[in-house]
């Protein structure tokens, strides 16, 4: 089973790009963010007929997430375990064969110490709880998605300049590895140890050309998912071309996965 992420930055926008890029790569579940549309505006029957079901939460002009399978979606969740709504529109969660996937898009936090930024610390709480509460019931999980978080210097073009600043911060570091505590583990550092693989990069002053990125976007597995991750990466090359995402895809593929 290959796993993709990819925060969109507008699917309307970018649809014709996810149809093409799709069609080349095939993969079996697509978790997508910043879908940007209601729900009444999602393209539910274009993918239907490029092979995907589908099941989204979405707002209008902002946030927004879905999951794409090729494969049926069961046991749909539009929030966080236990929450009565998700007015951002920042979870979705569905079973797919055994796999329990969780499609998130993290808060950004806009400033260290900001109302945002504590509201952000107290959404990783919750998301922790979240996925402990679903390893009761399911053995295998996924949490895909825009962390807003870049987990460690490597992930950094240059830490020194990032030090302390939104996104970097220890706070939000150790918001993050929480959810690795819970039994989670970053599938890309499975495989790639190394130092400037970001999936982020600023549309400004050259920042692609320059790869001056973070690494913000992650496919967490639970451990006995991890073990059976054969391979991961980031598609590098989506961020190329005409009126990209600022962010390119991460995947990750498991073996034995079950009926």
């Amino acid at each position: 089973m290959k796993i993709a992420s990819w925060n969109i930055n507008s699917l309307r926008k970018r649809q014709e790009r996810l149809l093409e890029w799709l069609a080349k790569e095939q993969p079996d579940v697509v978790c997508l963010q910043e879908t940007k549309c209601s729900d009444d505006q999602f393209p539910e029957l274009v993918l239907s007929a490029a092979g995907y079901g589908s099941v989204f939460h979405g707002q209008k002009s902002y946030n927004g997430v879905a999951i794409l399978s090729r494969q049926q979606l069961r046991d749909r969740e539009a929030a966080l375990c236990g929450a009565s709504e998700d007015p951002q529109a920042r979870v979705i969660a569905a079973t797919i064969r055994n796999v329990r996937v969780f499609c998130v898009y993290a808060p950004n936090g806009q400033a260290v110490g900001s109302p945002a930024f504590q509201y952000k610390l107290q959404w990783f709480v919750e998301l922790r709880d979240c996925i402990a509460s679903a390893q009761k019931f399911f053995r295998d999980i996924v949490v895909c998605g825009d962390f807003n978080v870049a987990p460690e210097d490597r992930d950094v073009h240059d830490p020194a300049l990032w030090r302390g600043a939104i996104m970097c911060s220890e706070n939000e570091r150790a918001a993050f590895r929480t959810l690795e505590q819970v039994g989670f583990r970053d599938t890309l550092r499975i495989h790639h140890a190394d130092a400037g693989l970001f999936s982020w990069w600023d549309y400004r002053m050259l920042a692609f050309q320059k790869n001056r990125g973070l690494r913000i976007d992650e496919i967490l597995a639970s451990d006995s998912l991890a073990k059976r991750c054969t391979a991961a990466g980031i598609d590098r090359e989506m961020r190329k071309g005409k009126d990209p995402s600022d962010h390119a895809p991460v995947w990750a593929e498991f073996s034995n996965i079950g009926p």
